[in-house]
Order: structure tokens, then C-alpha cells, then sequence
């Protein structure tokens, strides 16, 4: 069953390991070793983010390192972009109301 992409960047753990394997591409192992954890967990967290292709395998010998997959966080970049707009025009005009409210107190 394919993830949705929201609720595997809601969780903060896939965050960190997004964040991490962007730096550098990592095995599970090494992931558990990051978080304390252990690599059933690591793995549970790693295949719900290969299921949004967020994170690509690599195999290398024996060992599978996982890569930040940039072109997939580049879509979902893409699609909030039309939300940001809307979303900046808003809070700038918040902010002019904030501020006439605050000159009318002085």
C-alpha cells in the first residue's frame, strides 16, 4: 500500500532521517545507530518513506544505502508553492492591520 506523502513527513523521526540521508546516504544500520534505536524500527520508518519515494536503495555489496530522492521533495515543493502565495499575501496583509492597530494605540 503506497504512504501518503503528509503523514510520512508528519512524523519527526522521518524528518530527522530525511534530513540526514540529504547530508549523506546511509545504511538502516547506521540510521539506528543515529536514533537509538533498533533497525526493526529504523526499517519500519524507511519503508514508509521509500513507498512515497522520498528515499531511494542503493546496493552496494551486501549493504543498502538510502539517498535523499530530491526530485520527489521537489514536487511536493512545487505543489505547496501554490498555497504559499495566498498564504504570504495573507500574512502581510495581517501584518498591516497589526501594525495600524498598534500606531492607533500609541
Amino acid at each position: 500500500m503506497k504512504q501518503d506523502i503528509f503523514q510520512a513527513i508528519a512524523d519527526p523521526t522521518r524528518r530527522a532521517i530525511l534530513t540526514l540521508i540529504a547530508i549523506k546516504a546511509l545504511t538502516p544500520n547506521a540510521m539506528a545507530e543515529k536514533f537509538d534505536m533498533s533497525r526493526q524500527a529504523v526499517s519500519k520508518h524507511i519503508k514508509v518513506l521509500h513507498e512515497c519515494e522520498l528515499i531511494r536503495p542503493e546496493h552496494s555489496g551486501r549493504e543498502i544505502y538510502y539517498h535523499f530522492n530530491a526530485k520527489k521533495m521537489q514536487e511536493l515543493d512545487n505543489w505547496l508553492a501554490q498555497f504559499r502565495q495566498s498564504w504570504e499575501t495573507q500574512f502581510n496583509q495581517l501584518d498591516k492591520v497589526l501594525s495600524t492597530i498598534k500606531k492607533q494605540k500609541i
